[in-house]
This record gives structure tokens, C-alpha cells and sequence, in this order.
């Protein structure tokens, strides 16, 4: 593998910015890579060479020039394909949006290009973000699934096609993808990226979120996008400019976590269980088992009235126009939204609140939750994105959670470690994220 296809994003674009690295050759690169290895991961919905190669030769003139480089200066990003685009389609992971595209790209995309990022391409979503799956495989083995939905934007990472990406969750779609594949997924506290341009399923529960391959590369992104937007109004001020520095600062002590043997312990693989009840053996002194609490069951039955309901108004018009050439799990939600009352809502909506309240007393004692990210490792065939069991009750509370791929399950396949933080501690909630990596590693 090439020293460009190896490095982090991090020395990646500090190359980039001093010229030892052209933009031009670092895309070359990738290109030769997407060549070799997309025909059968196929994490790309949209790849044009000819309009990457010409964005990095602006790059390029643009650095010669003298004037100030934006952090993320040169570095090629995959971008899920929800996310509008000028210059791109924008198809959605449905037929009914073929050769779409935008008229104004979406508020990351154009904070990514302030940055200097490069937008190599569109990435491969599961039909309108939600379970039925589209054509991308799991890069370690090409018979399982990469999860979903942000299934190209996870697998691109982990197949060394793209350095970055940007995906987005409504219940796992973030969390679940890099524990299958591999690699770093973060998903911030709500409110903290804008969703502007954004195909929306739910404005209670939709976040973008960001993919790399350790907790400093996204951090690097991520506080190029964290901004408060007028179009999005959810967005909140928060000051990002310092989450490299403060994940690489780490916390001031050892961290303390509580660790939970979820509900659904019993559905994750024997394997991937040792190798947690491993990871406990190694944290001892770091970690605290738990029973979840009790209202956390009553969390998954109102994330769905939410979910569903609002995913029938989003998606109305796919509904009502084009049944016949939607998928049967979007076409079976769909029709439970509609059925739920305006009562069930408010409930479901109220008890968001209602329930951060009773948690968030936790953060007062632990720097953090471990939490599995998923069921165990990538199920086998293509057919089912798997479970996103473990990310619901997070999502649900607009909770910061990461997945880090620290373990091995069954048939030696990527596992990840779920880490939950303080809803708008995300600065601090990166710093702990990055000592645990680190820990784990050094202890290897």
C-alpha cells in the first residue's frame, strides 16, 4: 500500500499543505485504489476521475499561490449520498432519483470545500437512509453486509478509498457501519452539524456524523463542520475550534466508565462476548458493570413512534406517487407512521427530554458509557443491514457516541467498542475517546 493510502488524515494533509505530497498525485493514488478494489466493495454511487483529478490541480495552483490554506487543504472526502451536491447527483439510494442533483450544495459540503476539502464522490446510502440495502460489501469479507445506511461512507474508509467520509444516523446508521468495517465512526451530540440539504427522515432524530481511521482524524473534520446554521434550526453555537487539540490533550486522570451488559447481551455472537468481557478484564480498574436502567425499554418503542411517523411525512410524496418501486421495509414503515396518533407522538417527543433528564446524572460521576456498537460481527449476506439495537437509546437522547475498533469477534472480523459521552461535551467526550484508543492499543 502506498504511503498516501497509509498515513492518517492528519500527516496526509500537512504533506499536502507543505507540497511534499500534490494534490494531484495523493488523488491519483486513490483512483488507482477505487480501480483495484470498487468493483467489488462498491462503496461508490458516484466516482467521476476526470472532475477529481481537476479539483486537485485547483488545489494544487491554489497552494503555489501563497494564500492561506484551510485545515482540511487538498484532503479527498467521500460524502454520503443523501447529501446535496451541485456538481454530483444526488440519487438517494433510490431509482425514483436517478440522475438527480441539487441546486445548492448542502451546508457540510460547503463548509468542507471552505475548508479546502475536496469532494471526491458520492457514496453508496441504503434506499432513502433506512434498511433496505444497496450494493455495497463489507471490505473484510464480501459475502456480509457493511451495514447500514451509511454503508459506502464506512466501507470506502475501511478499503482505503477515501481518507474522511460523511455519513449521517438516525437510529445506527453511523455507529453500526464502523463496527462492521472497521473503522472510527463518530456521531456528535445533536445540534451540533447542520443537516441543511440533507435528505431528512426525522428533524428529532437525524445527525451527520464522520468516518476515519482513528479519533484524530475525526476530530480534524469534524470541527470544520460543527456550526451553527440559520437553515438548520436545531443547530446551536458551539465553540469546535480547539477539538483536535483538546482530543489530543486527552483527559486530565484516568477515565471512569460504566460498562453495560445490555437487555440484548444474549443476541451478541459467544466470540465477540469473550472478547468484551476481555476488554472489561483490561479496564478493571478504569470500568464499573451495570444493569441499564429499566426506562431504557420504553426509549425503543418511542424512537420508533418518532421515527416512523416522521419518516411517513419526509417520505409522502415516494409514497404516494411511486409505492410499487419502493423497498418493503420503507414501504411497511411508512404505513406504521401513519398510524400512530397525534398522542403517541407527543409522548414519544416528550420523553426524549424526560429521559436525558434522568440519565444525564450519570456524566456527574463517569467520563463515559461502553456499550457493544453492534450485535457482534457483520452478519452474513447482503440482504440485511443488521440491528441497530445498540445505538438506538444514544441516538434517541442526542447523546455524542463513537464506535472504536478495538476487538475481534467471530471468524476474526472487525468488533466495535461503543463509547457514549455528555450530550455538548464532545470536546472533552473526543479527549477520552482518544486516551481509550490509545490504551488499547498501547496494551496490545
Amino acid at each position: 500500500m502506498s504511503n498516501v493510502l497509509s498515513i492518517s488524515a492528519i500527516e496526509l494533509v500537512e504533506k499536502l499543505k507543505s507540497g511534499e505530497i500534490s494534490c494531484v498525485d495523493a488523488c491519483k493514488e486513490y483512483i488507482k485504489r477505487i480501480d483495484k478494489f470498487d468493483k467489488e466493495v462498491k462503496a461508490w454511487a458516484f466516482f467521476d476521475k476526470k472532475l477529481l483529478l481537476e479539483k486537485a490541480e485547483e488545489k494544487d495552483e491554489y497552494r503555489k499561490s501563497g494564500k492561506p490554506l484551510g485545515p482540511l487543504h487538498g484532503l479527498p472526502i467521500g460524502i454520503k449520498d443523501i447529501i446535496g451536491t451541485q456538481d454530483m447527483p444526488t440519487e438517494c439510494g433510490t431509482v425514483l432519483r436517478k440522475g438527480i442533483s441539487e441546486s445548492a450544495d448542502a451546508e457540510v459540503v460547503n463548509l468542507l470545500k471552505i475548508s479546502g476539502a475536496i469532494i471526491m464522490g458520492k457514496t453508496v446510502t441504503t434506499e432513502l437512509a433506512y434498511f433496505d440495502p444497496g450494493k455495497t460489501t463489507n471490505p473484510h469479507d464480501k459475502l456480509r453486509t457493511p451495514g447500514g445506511s451509511s454503508s459506502g461512507s464506512a466501507a470506502a474508509v475501511a478499503a482505503h478509498m477515501t481518507p474522511l467520509s460523511v455519513g449521517t444516523q438516525t437510529k445506527g446508521s453511523i455507529i453500526r457501519p464502523a463496527s462492521y468495517c472497521g473503522v472510527v465512526g463518530y456521531k456528535p451530540s445533536f445540534g451540533l452539524i447542520s443537516r441543511n440539504g440533507i435528505l431528512k427522515q426525522s428533524s428529532k432524530l437525524d445527525h451527520v456524523g464522520v468516518f476515519g481511521k482513528n479519533v484524530e482524524d475525526v476530530a480534524l473534520i469534524s470541527k470544520c463542520l460543527i456550526k451553527k446554521d440559520l437553515y438548520d434550526k436545531d443547530t446551536i453555537h458551539y465553540s469546535a475550534d480547539k477539538m483536535l487539540e483538546e482530543c489530543k490533550k486527552g483527559p486530565h486522570f484516568d477515565p471512569k466508565f460504566i460498562f453495560y451488559k445490555t437487555f440484548n447481551w444474549k443476541n451478541i455472537g459467544k466470540e465477540s462476548q469473550k472478547a468484551f468481557e476481555f476488554l472489561i478484564k483490561k479496564l478493571k480498574k478504569n470500568i464499573e458493570v451495570f444493569d441499564e436502567p429499566s426506562y431504557f425499554k420504553d426509549i425503543h418503542k418511542h424512537q420508533q413512534v418518532l421515527h416512523e411517523t416522521d419518516m411517513s411525512n419526509s417520505f409522502q410524496k415516494y409514497y404516494k406517487n411511486s409505492k410499487k418501486k419502493l423497498g418493503k421495509k420503507l414501504i411497511e414503515a411508512i404505513e406504521r407512521g401513519m398510524k400512530y396518533s397525534a398522542s403517541q407522538y407527543t409522548e414519544a417527543k416528550d420523553f426524549m427530554e424526560q429521559s436525558y433528564r434522568s440519565y444525564s446524572e450519570v456524566f456527574e460521576d463517569y467520563h463515559g458509557v461502553i456499550t457493544p456498537a453492534s450485535t457482534g460481527v457483520a452478519d452474513k449476506g447482503l440482504k440485511f443491514t443488521g440491528s441497530p439495537e445498540f445505538c438506538t437509546v444514544w441516538t434517541y437522547m442526542g447523546l455524542p457516541s463513537i464506535s472504536l475498533p478495538l476487538l475481534t469477534g467471530e471468524n476474526n472480523l472487525p468488533l466495535g467498542v461503543q463509547l457514549v459521552g455528555n450530550k455538548l461535551d464532545d470536546l472533552r467526550f473526543l479527549g477520552v475517546a482518544n486516551w481509550l484508543e490509545k490504551k488499547c492499543k498501547d496494551d496490545e
